[in-house]
């Protein structure tokens, strides 16, 4: 006889409609034990200023030019971008096999406070708030060019996600083409618009609530949450309640809302491990390619590698990069280790 399946128990796959793509999920290897790799456990950090950081205020950075002698938000464009915004031109003829298309672009970071060792955990609502309408401002700015057809916004925090400075920021790659998983997403996101005269995310969150398995936090206007087909342990969306299209569509409430759910999550993070949680975060909105975009509707992803403590991290490889993700922590087990931690940051309790 066939025992009966549990998803907490038994290997299964998961769909996900935003990239059209499955995920693994494999509980029982939760289990193991661990002998590989383990990560530094890196210190906090408790100066308010670094005389060595290219990102505190009055500092000089490495390519010579001084910082202001900035309070709050400072935006400036990024030293050694990965785009470029000279246009240019005389592209050799490829073969089909051999494509080859010039990308035009600005780089720019967002330093979050002038306050060397404030993460957004850390930071007062109204502080985050003030990120956020840079945000808006340079998604609208950004994306009222005339070649600039799609703004990344994101943030890479802690060494292990790649973070080349400890000073908390973050950035905007501003692009003439959109980027691949962007056109996936949209793709599926109009496929089900079309079809169902609905947002697929304004649908998903309204399930999410019936089902509340995996709900992490909610406020009145935002929701966060582990998803479905979440890859990462600890991965978690936020997605507007509302069907809006781009941070442009934010009134002051749900700015204001969106602050007070990114300090909530983040903290939940931290407190995790108690210590500062690494991960990349970003905005996936409408591109500003000019298109009417009505199926795109805002969301925020945090993909963070940590798994089992402080010091050991998901890999991402071998059956993940030839095949298809894969995880061992369950979706609904996740989300309920962040839905019973605190709101208020491990910190508070030490001083």
């Amino acid at each position: 006889m066939k025992p009966t399946f549990n998803n907490r128990d038994h290997p299964h796959r998961r769909y996900n409609p935003l990239l059209d793509e499955w995920i693994l999920v494999s509980p029982q290897r939760a289990k193991r034990p661990w002998q590989g790799q383990l990560e530094k456990n890196h210190h906090e950090i408790h100066n308010q200023y670094d005389p060595d950081c290219y990102l505190c205020a009055g500092n000089i950075r490495a390519n010579g030019i001084q910082n202001p002698y900035y309070k709050g938000v400072y935006v400036f464009d990024n030293d050694f971008g990965s785009l470029l915004q000279d246009e240019v031109g005389g592209v050799e003829e490829f073969h089909e096999l051999f494509v080859i298309k010039p990308e035009q672009g600005i780089n720019r970071v967002i330093c979050f406070s002038d306050d060397h060792s404030l993460t957004l955990p850390e930071m007062a609502i109204r502080d985050i708030q003030e990120v956020i309408d840079v945000w808006q401002d340079e998604y609208t700015n950004l994306g009222a060019l005339d070649y600039i057809n799609h703004v990344q916004i994101f943030e890479n925090k802690g060494a292990v996600m790649g973070c080349s400075n400890p000073h908390p920021h973050g950035q905007i790659w501003a692009q003439s083409s959109i980027p691949s998983l962007v056109v996936r997403t949209g793709i599926n996101l109009k496929k089900y618009f079309e079809k169902n005269k609905r947002s697929l995310l304004q649908d998903y969150v309204l399930e999410e609530q019936r089902k509340n398995e995996r709900i992490v936090w909610e406020n009145s206007d935002f929701i966060a949450l582990v998803p479905f087909w979440a890859t990462w342990p600890y991965e978690t969306m936020i997605v507007s309640k509302r069907h809006i299209k781009s941070l442009v569509e934010f009134t002051e409430q749900e700015k204001k809302s969106l602050a007070e759910i990114l300090k909530i999550l983040t903290t939940k993070y931290d407190n995790i491990f108690e210590t500062s949680f690494p991960y990349s975060a970003g905005i996936h909105q409408a591109p500003t390619d000019g298109g009417l975009n009505a199926e795109w509707h805002f969301h925020m992803h945090f993909y963070p590698p940590l798994l089992r403590s402080a010091t050991v991290k998901k890999f991402m490889v071998g059956y993940e990069m030839l095949a298809e993700g894969q995880r061992d922590l369950t979706p609904e087990q996740s989300a309920e280790v962040l839905k019973r931690l605190p709101i208020d940051h491990y910190k508070n309790k030490h001083k």
